[in-house]
Protein backbone atom coordinates (compact mmCIF):
# COMPACT_ATOMS: atom_id res chain seq x y z
CA UNK A 1 0.00 0.00 0.00
CA UNK A 2 1.08 3.49 -0.39
CA UNK A 3 0.32 4.94 2.78
CA UNK A 4 0.47 8.98 0.64
CA UNK A 5 -2.13 7.82 -0.96
CA UNK A 6 -4.45 6.09 1.46
CA UNK A 7 -5.87 3.00 1.34
CA UNK A 8 -7.98 1.17 -1.83
CA UNK A 9 -11.11 0.66 0.44
CA UNK A 10 -11.16 4.96 0.93
CA UNK A 11 -10.92 5.66 -2.70
CA UNK A 12 -13.24 2.78 -3.82
CA UNK A 13 -15.87 3.91 -1.46
CA UNK A 14 -15.97 7.70 -2.89
CA UNK A 15 -15.57 6.23 -6.39
CA UNK A 16 -17.99 3.45 -7.05
CA UNK A 17 -20.97 4.98 -6.01
CA UNK A 18 -20.53 7.61 -9.02
CA UNK A 19 -19.69 4.71 -11.49
CA UNK A 20 -22.22 4.36 -13.85
CA UNK A 21 -20.71 3.08 -17.03
CA UNK A 22 -17.42 0.53 -17.01
CA UNK A 23 -14.84 -0.50 -19.65
CA UNK A 24 -13.80 -4.08 -18.77
CA UNK A 25 -10.94 -5.59 -20.49
CA UNK A 26 -10.42 -9.25 -20.85
CA UNK A 27 -6.86 -10.87 -21.44
CA UNK A 28 -6.15 -13.53 -23.63
CA UNK A 29 -4.13 -15.68 -21.33
CA UNK A 30 -7.77 -15.09 -18.86
CA UNK A 31 -9.98 -16.49 -21.83
CA UNK A 32 -7.68 -19.15 -23.71
CA UNK A 33 -4.64 -21.28 -23.40
CA UNK A 34 -2.70 -23.39 -25.71
CA UNK A 35 -5.63 -25.82 -26.08
CA UNK A 36 -8.14 -23.03 -27.34
CA UNK A 37 -10.77 -21.01 -25.32
CA UNK A 38 -11.88 -21.72 -21.94
CA UNK A 39 -15.41 -21.58 -22.12
CA UNK A 40 -16.23 -22.40 -18.41
CA UNK A 41 -14.23 -19.08 -17.74
CA UNK A 42 -16.09 -17.37 -20.47
CA UNK A 43 -19.04 -18.37 -18.69
CA UNK A 44 -18.47 -17.05 -15.22
CA UNK A 45 -17.08 -14.00 -16.24
CA UNK A 46 -20.08 -13.04 -18.42
CA UNK A 47 -22.13 -14.16 -15.27
CA UNK A 48 -20.33 -11.13 -13.24
CA UNK A 49 -20.88 -8.87 -16.03
CA UNK A 50 -24.83 -9.53 -16.28
CA UNK A 51 -24.61 -9.21 -12.43
CA UNK A 52 -23.36 -5.66 -13.03
CA UNK A 53 -25.43 -4.67 -16.07
CA UNK A 54 -28.45 -5.98 -13.78
CA UNK A 55 -27.22 -3.94 -10.87
CA UNK A 56 -28.00 -0.53 -13.09
CA UNK A 57 -24.47 -0.11 -14.19
CA UNK A 58 -23.39 -0.25 -18.28
CA UNK A 59 -20.60 -2.63 -19.40
CA UNK A 60 -18.41 -2.25 -22.39
CA UNK A 61 -16.17 -5.39 -23.17
CA UNK A 62 -13.19 -5.32 -24.73
CA UNK A 63 -12.26 -8.87 -25.37
CA UNK A 64 -8.93 -10.74 -26.67
CA UNK A 65 -8.85 -14.14 -27.44
CA UNK A 66 -10.16 -14.46 -30.66
CA UNK A 67 -6.40 -15.81 -32.03
CA UNK A 68 -5.71 -17.82 -29.23
CA UNK A 69 -9.35 -18.99 -30.05
CA UNK A 70 -8.39 -19.74 -33.48
CA UNK A 71 -5.58 -20.99 -33.05
CA UNK A 72 -5.72 -24.71 -32.80
CA UNK A 73 -7.77 -24.68 -35.66
CA UNK A 74 -5.29 -23.65 -38.04
CA UNK A 75 -2.85 -26.80 -37.63
CA UNK A 76 0.87 -26.27 -36.74
CA UNK A 77 1.68 -23.70 -39.42
CA UNK A 78 4.40 -20.88 -39.21
CA UNK A 79 2.25 -19.16 -36.23
CA UNK A 80 5.33 -16.22 -36.70
CA UNK A 81 3.84 -14.76 -39.87
CA UNK A 82 1.09 -11.70 -39.38
CA UNK A 83 -1.11 -13.41 -41.91
CA UNK A 84 -1.46 -16.32 -40.00
CA UNK A 85 -2.32 -14.57 -37.07
CA UNK A 86 -4.91 -12.84 -39.68
CA UNK A 87 -6.53 -16.18 -40.49
CA UNK A 88 -6.37 -17.36 -36.55
CA UNK A 89 -8.23 -14.43 -35.84
CA UNK A 90 -10.82 -14.70 -38.47
CA UNK A 91 -11.55 -18.06 -38.06
CA UNK A 92 -11.92 -17.55 -33.85
CA UNK A 93 -13.49 -14.17 -33.77
CA UNK A 94 -16.70 -16.39 -34.66
CA UNK A 95 -16.31 -19.43 -31.84
CA UNK A 96 -15.36 -16.30 -29.55
CA UNK A 97 -18.09 -14.76 -30.12
CA UNK A 98 -20.76 -17.79 -30.31
CA UNK A 99 -19.07 -18.43 -26.68
CA UNK A 100 -20.04 -14.69 -25.40
CA UNK A 101 -23.67 -14.76 -27.03
CA UNK A 102 -24.54 -18.23 -25.46
CA UNK A 103 -23.07 -17.47 -22.16
CA UNK A 104 -24.86 -14.07 -21.58
CA UNK A 105 -27.85 -15.68 -23.10
CA UNK A 106 -28.33 -17.41 -19.97
CA UNK A 107 -28.94 -14.35 -18.11
CA UNK A 108 -31.41 -13.13 -20.92
CA UNK A 109 -28.74 -10.63 -21.99
CA UNK A 110 -28.38 -9.95 -25.66
CA UNK A 111 -24.31 -9.10 -27.09
CA UNK A 112 -23.46 -7.23 -30.01
CA UNK A 113 -20.07 -7.43 -31.56
CA UNK A 114 -18.11 -3.94 -32.74
CA UNK A 115 -14.48 -4.43 -34.23
CA UNK A 116 -12.57 -1.47 -34.25
CA UNK A 117 -8.89 -0.36 -35.45
CA UNK A 118 -6.81 2.51 -34.52
CA UNK A 119 -8.06 3.98 -38.17
CA UNK A 120 -11.52 3.64 -36.85
CA UNK A 121 -11.03 6.38 -34.08
CA UNK A 122 -8.43 8.67 -35.51
CA UNK A 123 -11.01 9.73 -38.35
CA UNK A 124 -13.69 11.70 -35.97
CA UNK A 125 -16.98 11.02 -38.10
CA UNK A 126 -16.34 7.36 -38.09
CA UNK A 127 -14.66 8.39 -33.81
CA UNK A 128 -18.68 9.66 -33.60
CA UNK A 129 -20.25 7.10 -35.62
CA UNK A 130 -18.77 4.09 -33.08
CA UNK A 131 -19.87 6.68 -30.53
CA UNK A 132 -23.21 6.75 -31.23
CA UNK A 133 -23.29 3.50 -31.69
CA UNK A 134 -22.38 2.18 -28.85
CA UNK A 135 -24.08 4.76 -26.47
CA UNK A 136 -27.38 2.90 -28.37
CA UNK A 137 -26.42 0.01 -27.50
CA UNK A 138 -25.78 0.57 -23.81
CA UNK A 139 -29.11 2.39 -23.59
CA UNK A 140 -30.66 -0.50 -24.89
CA UNK A 141 -29.28 -3.16 -22.17
CA UNK A 142 -26.96 -4.67 -24.99
CA UNK A 143 -23.79 -5.39 -23.93
CA UNK A 144 -20.69 -4.35 -26.75
CA UNK A 145 -18.04 -6.65 -27.19
CA UNK A 146 -15.37 -4.60 -29.02
CA UNK A 147 -12.27 -6.55 -30.21
CA UNK A 148 -9.20 -4.76 -32.48
CA UNK A 149 -10.01 -6.18 -35.86
CA UNK A 150 -7.15 -8.73 -35.79
CA UNK A 151 -8.16 -9.94 -39.83
CA UNK A 152 -6.79 -6.73 -41.11
CA UNK A 153 -4.66 -4.77 -37.98
CA UNK A 154 -1.17 -5.42 -38.66
CA UNK A 155 1.27 -3.55 -35.88
CA UNK A 156 -1.82 -3.82 -33.47
CA UNK A 157 -1.25 -7.76 -33.26
CA UNK A 158 2.18 -6.97 -32.93
CA UNK A 159 1.75 -4.84 -29.86
CA UNK A 160 -1.04 -6.53 -27.76
CA UNK A 161 -2.97 -3.14 -28.82
CA UNK A 162 -6.41 -4.16 -26.88
CA UNK A 163 -5.09 -3.01 -23.50
CA UNK A 164 -4.55 0.38 -25.60
CA UNK A 165 -8.17 -0.36 -27.32
CA UNK A 166 -9.75 -0.70 -23.63
CA UNK A 167 -8.27 2.89 -23.23
CA UNK A 168 -9.33 4.14 -26.14
CA UNK A 169 -12.87 2.75 -25.36
CA UNK A 170 -13.20 3.79 -22.26
CA UNK A 171 -12.43 7.56 -23.56
CA UNK A 172 -15.21 6.83 -26.28
CA UNK A 173 -17.61 5.54 -24.20
CA UNK A 174 -16.59 8.17 -21.31
CA UNK A 175 -16.49 5.37 -18.68
CA UNK A 176 -16.16 6.14 -15.23
CA UNK A 177 -13.82 3.30 -14.70
CA UNK A 178 -11.48 0.84 -16.69
CA UNK A 179 -10.89 -2.51 -15.55
CA UNK A 180 -8.31 -4.76 -16.90
CA UNK A 181 -8.40 -8.25 -16.08
CA UNK A 182 -5.05 -10.38 -17.13
CA UNK A 183 -3.82 -13.60 -15.26
CA UNK A 184 -1.48 -11.16 -12.29
CA UNK A 185 -2.91 -10.09 -9.45
CA UNK A 186 -1.95 -6.77 -10.19
CA UNK A 187 1.20 -4.08 -10.41
CA UNK A 188 3.83 -5.29 -7.91
CA UNK A 189 6.75 -3.58 -6.73
CA UNK A 190 9.22 -5.75 -8.94
CA UNK A 191 8.53 -8.95 -11.30
CA UNK A 192 7.04 -11.75 -8.53
CA UNK A 193 8.39 -14.26 -10.94
CA UNK A 194 11.99 -13.34 -10.69
CA UNK A 195 11.30 -11.79 -7.00
CA UNK A 196 9.35 -13.51 -4.90
CA UNK A 197 10.00 -10.84 -2.01
CA UNK A 198 7.58 -8.48 -4.35
CA UNK A 199 4.82 -7.30 -3.12
CA UNK A 200 1.25 -5.93 -4.81
CA UNK A 201 0.78 -2.47 -4.99
CA UNK A 202 -2.34 -2.02 -4.32
CA UNK A 203 -2.87 1.85 -4.96
CA UNK A 204 -0.51 4.47 -6.97
CA UNK A 205 -0.84 7.23 -9.17
CA UNK A 206 0.29 7.15 -13.12
CA UNK A 207 4.05 8.32 -13.37
CA UNK A 208 4.72 7.21 -9.81
CA UNK A 209 8.63 5.69 -9.50
CA UNK A 210 6.71 2.29 -8.44
CA UNK A 211 4.57 2.18 -11.68
CA UNK A 212 7.27 2.85 -14.15
CA UNK A 213 9.33 -0.29 -12.57
CA UNK A 214 6.34 -2.71 -13.04
CA UNK A 215 6.12 -2.63 -16.37
CA UNK A 216 7.44 -5.64 -18.11
CA UNK A 217 6.90 -8.11 -20.77
CA UNK A 218 3.85 -11.04 -21.46
CA UNK A 219 4.63 -13.91 -19.50
CA UNK A 220 3.10 -16.05 -21.95
CA UNK A 221 2.98 -17.07 -26.21
CA UNK A 222 -0.85 -16.77 -25.74
CA UNK A 223 -1.36 -12.80 -25.22
CA UNK A 224 0.52 -10.31 -26.74
CA UNK A 225 0.20 -7.41 -24.15
CA UNK A 226 2.47 -7.70 -21.03
CA UNK A 227 2.15 -5.16 -17.72
CA UNK A 228 4.09 -2.19 -19.93
CA UNK A 229 0.97 -2.02 -22.07
CA UNK A 230 -1.80 -2.15 -18.89
CA UNK A 231 0.24 0.68 -17.92
CA UNK A 232 0.83 2.74 -20.90
CA UNK A 233 -3.44 1.80 -21.19
CA UNK A 234 -3.43 3.11 -17.63
CA UNK A 235 -2.12 6.15 -18.31
CA UNK A 236 -3.84 7.36 -21.07
CA UNK A 237 -6.98 6.53 -18.84
CA UNK A 238 -5.99 8.61 -16.35
CA UNK A 239 -5.67 11.42 -18.93
CA UNK A 240 -9.20 11.40 -19.48
CA UNK A 241 -9.86 11.48 -15.88
CA UNK A 242 -10.62 7.87 -16.07
CA UNK A 243 -9.19 5.73 -12.96
CA UNK A 244 -8.41 1.93 -14.06
CA UNK A 245 -8.25 -1.22 -11.94
CA UNK A 246 -5.73 -4.14 -12.64
CA UNK A 247 -6.88 -7.36 -11.37
CA UNK A 248 -6.69 -11.15 -11.61
CA UNK A 249 -9.46 -12.46 -14.37
CA UNK A 250 -8.66 -15.73 -13.20
CA UNK A 251 -9.59 -15.45 -9.98
CA UNK A 252 -13.39 -16.42 -9.09
CA UNK A 253 -15.68 -13.57 -8.26
CA UNK A 254 -13.15 -11.12 -9.41
CA UNK A 255 -15.69 -8.44 -10.63
CA UNK A 256 -17.84 -8.59 -7.72
CA UNK A 257 -14.25 -7.91 -5.38
CA UNK A 258 -13.26 -4.74 -8.12
CA UNK A 259 -17.00 -3.72 -7.22
CA UNK A 260 -17.15 -3.99 -3.26
CA UNK A 261 -15.57 -1.22 -1.52
CA UNK A 262 -14.59 -3.79 1.33
CA UNK A 263 -12.64 -5.74 -0.61
CA UNK A 264 -9.00 -4.36 -1.97
CA UNK A 265 -8.20 -6.50 -5.39
CA UNK A 266 -5.78 -5.78 -7.33
CA UNK A 267 -4.31 -2.45 -7.92
CA UNK A 268 -6.22 0.70 -8.67
CA UNK A 269 -4.12 3.34 -10.42
CA UNK A 270 -6.03 6.68 -10.13
CA UNK A 271 -6.97 9.84 -11.88
CA UNK A 272 -6.26 13.15 -11.21
CA UNK A 273 -9.83 14.62 -11.23
CA UNK A 274 -12.90 13.01 -12.70
CA UNK A 275 -14.00 11.99 -16.46
CA UNK A 276 -16.84 14.75 -16.47
CA UNK A 277 -14.46 18.01 -15.20
CA UNK A 278 -11.73 16.98 -17.65
CA UNK A 279 -13.92 16.51 -20.40
CA UNK A 280 -16.57 19.64 -19.71
CA UNK A 281 -12.98 22.02 -19.30
CA UNK A 282 -11.72 20.66 -22.58
CA UNK A 283 -14.87 21.58 -24.39
CA UNK A 284 -15.14 25.00 -22.84
CA UNK A 285 -11.86 26.27 -22.67
CA UNK A 286 -9.54 24.11 -24.88
CA UNK A 287 -11.00 24.45 -28.47
CA UNK A 288 -11.73 26.75 -30.38
CA UNK A 289 -15.20 27.14 -31.68
CA UNK A 290 -15.84 26.74 -35.01
CA UNK A 291 -19.06 27.93 -35.30
CA UNK A 292 -21.85 29.05 -33.92
CA UNK A 293 -25.66 27.82 -33.36
CA UNK A 294 -28.67 30.07 -32.48
CA UNK A 295 -31.10 28.79 -30.49
CA UNK A 296 -34.56 29.83 -29.79
CA UNK A 297 -35.51 30.32 -26.00
CA UNK A 298 -36.95 26.58 -24.87
CA UNK A 299 -33.75 25.07 -26.17
CA UNK A 300 -31.76 27.51 -24.30
CA UNK A 301 -34.33 26.85 -21.55
CA UNK A 302 -33.80 22.99 -22.02
CA UNK A 303 -29.95 23.13 -22.48
CA UNK A 304 -28.97 25.39 -19.51
CA UNK A 305 -31.43 24.43 -17.08
CA UNK A 306 -32.52 20.89 -17.66
CA UNK A 307 -29.69 18.86 -18.87
CA UNK A 308 -31.13 18.44 -22.14
CA UNK A 309 -29.69 17.72 -25.83
CA UNK A 310 -29.69 20.17 -28.31
CA UNK A 311 -32.82 18.71 -31.30
CA UNK A 312 -32.68 20.40 -34.58
CA UNK A 313 -36.18 21.52 -33.54
CA UNK A 314 -34.34 24.09 -31.57
CA UNK A 315 -32.13 25.16 -33.82
CA UNK A 316 -33.20 29.04 -35.33
CA UNK A 317 -29.73 29.67 -37.35
CA UNK A 318 -26.08 28.35 -38.42
CA UNK A 319 -23.41 30.38 -38.43
CA UNK A 320 -20.11 28.19 -40.09
CA UNK A 321 -18.57 27.01 -41.90
CA UNK A 322 -17.72 23.91 -39.15
CA UNK A 323 -17.66 19.84 -39.84
CA UNK A 324 -18.79 16.88 -37.52
CA UNK A 325 -17.44 17.07 -34.49
CA UNK A 326 -15.90 20.34 -34.12
CA UNK A 327 -16.67 22.65 -31.10
CA UNK A 328 -19.69 25.58 -31.85
CA UNK A 329 -21.12 28.36 -29.63
CA UNK A 330 -24.62 27.85 -28.37
CA UNK A 331 -26.27 31.42 -28.50
CA UNK A 332 -29.64 31.95 -27.50
CA UNK A 333 -32.10 34.72 -29.20
CA UNK A 334 -30.12 37.39 -27.57
CA UNK A 335 -27.37 36.51 -29.49
CA UNK A 336 -25.80 35.71 -25.61
CA UNK A 337 -23.37 32.41 -25.76
CA UNK A 338 -24.61 29.93 -22.98
CA UNK A 339 -22.67 27.08 -24.26
CA UNK A 340 -20.46 25.16 -25.88
CA UNK A 341 -20.64 21.61 -27.46
CA UNK A 342 -19.36 18.99 -30.10
CA UNK A 343 -22.14 19.11 -32.88
CA UNK A 344 -22.94 16.06 -34.74
CA UNK A 345 -23.82 17.74 -38.53
CA UNK A 346 -22.16 19.57 -40.51
CA UNK A 347 -23.01 23.42 -40.63
CA UNK A 348 -24.74 23.09 -44.51
CA UNK A 349 -26.25 19.56 -42.86
CA UNK A 350 -27.67 21.75 -39.83
CA UNK A 351 -28.85 24.32 -42.10
CA UNK A 352 -31.41 21.87 -43.69
CA UNK A 353 -32.63 20.25 -40.65
CA UNK A 354 -33.19 23.60 -38.09
CA UNK A 355 -36.02 23.69 -36.91
CA UNK A 356 -37.22 20.33 -37.91
CA UNK A 357 -38.84 17.19 -36.00
CA UNK A 358 -35.88 14.05 -35.44
CA UNK A 359 -38.38 12.02 -37.56
CA UNK A 360 -37.49 14.25 -40.46
CA UNK A 361 -33.82 14.35 -40.47
CA UNK A 362 -33.72 11.07 -42.37
CA UNK A 363 -36.15 12.57 -44.87
CA UNK A 364 -34.17 16.05 -45.61
CA UNK A 365 -30.58 14.65 -45.20
CA UNK A 366 -31.27 11.16 -46.90
CA UNK A 367 -30.06 9.62 -43.60
CA UNK A 368 -29.59 10.22 -40.08
CA UNK A 369 -26.48 10.18 -38.19
CA UNK A 370 -27.90 11.17 -34.79
CA UNK A 371 -31.13 12.46 -33.28
CA UNK A 372 -29.15 14.83 -31.29
CA UNK A 373 -27.20 18.38 -32.93
CA UNK A 374 -25.33 18.43 -29.95
CA UNK A 375 -25.40 15.30 -27.04
CA UNK A 376 -25.90 16.40 -23.32
CA UNK A 377 -22.98 14.41 -22.65
CA UNK A 378 -20.75 16.91 -25.13
CA UNK A 379 -22.08 20.44 -24.36
CA UNK A 380 -20.63 22.25 -21.37
CA UNK A 381 -22.64 26.02 -20.10
CA UNK A 382 -19.74 28.37 -20.19
CA UNK A 383 -21.82 31.36 -18.64
CA UNK A 384 -24.70 31.71 -15.91
CA UNK A 385 -27.99 31.11 -17.36
CA UNK A 386 -30.19 34.35 -17.52
CA UNK A 387 -33.58 34.05 -16.79
CA UNK A 388 -35.75 32.53 -19.56
CA UNK A 389 -39.13 31.16 -19.35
Amino acid sequence: MNHALGSQRTHKAALLPRVRRVVVKIGSNVLAGPAGLRRPRVRALSAEIAALVSGGRQVVVVSSGAVASGAPRLGRLDRTRIEWRQAAAAVGQIGLMVAYERAFGAHDRRVAQVLLTHADLADRRRYLNARHTLRALLDLGVVPIVNENDTVAVEELRFGDNDNLSALTAALVEADLLVILSDVAGLYTADPNRHPEATLVSLARPGQAVVEQAAGPARSGVGTGGMASKIAAAEKAAAAGIPTVIADGTHEGVLGAVFDAATEIGTLILAEGDRLAHRKHWIAYTLKPAGTVVVDEGAERALARGGRSLLPSGVRAVEGPFGVGDCVRCVGPDGREFARGLVNYTAGELAKIKGAHTRDIERLLGYKGSDEVIHRDDLVLVATPRAVG
